[in-house]
């Protein structure tokens, strides 16, 4: 690699890393604040919430990547455009094609080190964070009463306190719920609370209980106690932390999801085969060629032709082959609905395949598109990179979103599903690069420089 090449390819080093953090910082602190009311009230220590924050960084770090890369590439390239340096390297005979070439062996490292992570440490983060959240949504509250907060996730009771003194509280009130026979409510001057392995046991002193019978509200009782204690059994009221061999599409590597796409074409070939067998052995005809859904009920529709025109049946007979025929169309149909569902799963293991693998080549596309714009727009700030790439990334992550729901259905195939917004890229890429090139402006990005700070003229 020569000097000046070693130069370029340095130059995205810095500006890659300062914009991964800080993507890092915007996306994580979206996450948490989306994800912050599965933490209220469930006493969670440090280590878990720190351990949640971790496995999802996985995907966060996913999804940033590329967008970093972008982001350094404009930034990159604006700055030896606005310095004049991309001129002197024309100048002496070197042609954009080497000049790019640093930037999309960047790119490349950065994809293949994509690829690795997307295959090796995403799969099992995204399982991982799966159990942990549904562990944490299952955890019920613990100790952690706050005074002037009514407490309404305990089974059988709600709880009120209205002041605290370290781990005693006062003016307690508790309301019995889910009692067809009697309401009961609980005043206490003073009390404490301590968890045990399944109940929160509750040391009331100095209160008063009120009963009243339901429904009919005939009776009431008034209890005075100087002490009283409450067992209220609660499950999970510690964090337990489960493990489970089954994984969504998400949480495999690609031989999990080659293997999952085998089983699914075999048991397809065993369909296949068993609406074969009931053709050939309920009908005269035989199952060949064109096994299509209107080909294979045409030929079960022939046969209840056949014998509606038959004259040489008893009607008893006829009557029971067209209840045969009419049972062997409903099998057929449940046959092909269930071809249809397994095609849509080896649509979906597919998808996430190529998503793998299109997403880190974005990297390599973005810089095909990044560098011809940062030149024409000769400003590097860090402002303008990002608010460009965010317009890049949009477009692209549309196509990337569209493409999955169609090929959920089964309208798009899983590859040009994934594919669609790399290649889109890609065009517009290698048509600014011609046209700069060519020594041609596209369009004028002068207007950039509204992001910088305008010199007083003298």
């Amino acid at each position: 690699m020569k000097i000046f090449q070693r130069y370029i390819f340095r130059e995205h080093l810095l500006p890659f890393i300062f914009a991964l953090l800080v993507l890092l910082f915007v996306l994580l602190t979206n996450f948490l604040l989306r994800a912050l009311d599965r933490f209220l009230g469930k006493g969670l220590g440090f280590g878990i919430l720190v351990e949640y924050v971790f496995l999802n960084m996985a995907w966060i770090l996913a999804l940033a990547v590329p967008m970093a890369v972008m982001v350094a590439t404009l930034m990159a390239f604006g700055r030896l455009s606005a310095d004049n340096e991309i001129t002197a390297i024309r100048t002496s005979g070197v042609s954009y094609a080497a000049i790019l070439a640093p930037a999309l062996t960047f790119g490349t490292l950065i994809c293949v080190a994509l690829i690795l992570f997307n295959n090796a440490v995403l799969p099992h983060a995204n399982h991982r964070a799966r159990l942990l959240s549904g562990d944490i949504n299952r955890k019920r509250p613990d100790l952690a009463v706050e005074a002037g907060y009514f407490i309404d996730d305990l089974p059988n009771y709600s709880l009120l306190v209205r002041g605290r003194d370290g781990d005693q509280f006062t003016d307690i009130l508790i309301f019995s719920k889910d009692n067809d026979k009697v309401q009961r409510t609980i005043y206490a001057d003073r009390g404490s609370f301590q968890a045990i392995d399944d109940a929160l046991l509750l040391f009331l002193e100095d209160g008063e209980i009120h009963e009243l019978a339901l429904p009919l509200l005939d009776e009431y009782r008034r209890l005075k106690f100087d002490r009283h204690r409450i067992v209220i059994p609660i499950d999970n009221l510690y964090l337990e932390r489960r493990e489970s061999a089954l994984r969504g599409d998400r949480e495999m590597n690609l031989e999990m999801m080659q293997e999952k796409i085998g089983d699914y074409v075999r048991k397809m070939a065993v369909v296949r085969e068993r609406m074969s067998q009931r053709i050939a052995s309920q009908t005269p005809f035989v199952l060949t060629g064109d096994t299509t859904r209107v080909a294979v009920l045409g030929l079960v529709t022939r046969w209840q032709q056949v014998i509606r025109d038959s004259t040489g049946l008893a009607q008893s007979d006829s009557v029971r082959l067209g209840r045969r025929a009419r049972n062997l169309e409903r099998g057929i149909g449940g046959d092909f609905n269930l071809l249809a569902s397994y095609g849509k799963s080896i649509s979906r293991y597919r998808v996430e395949i190529h998503k793998k693998f299109a997403i880190p080549f974005a990297c390599i596309v973005l810089i095909l598109v990044g560098a011809p714009v940062g030149i024409m727009a000769r400003r590097g700030g860090f402002a303008v990179a990002a608010a460009m790439s965010l317009g890049f990334f949009v477009i692209y992550w549309a196509f990337l979103i569209a493409g999955e729901e169609l090929a959920d259905r089964g309208r798009l195939s899983p590859f040009l599903a994934m594919w669609a917004g790399n290649m889109v890229l890609s065009v517009a890429g290698l048509f600014l690069y011609w046209r700069l090139q060519n020594e041609q402006r596209t369009w004028r990005l002068d207007i950039l420089d509204f992001f910088r700070r305008k010199e007083l003229a003298a």
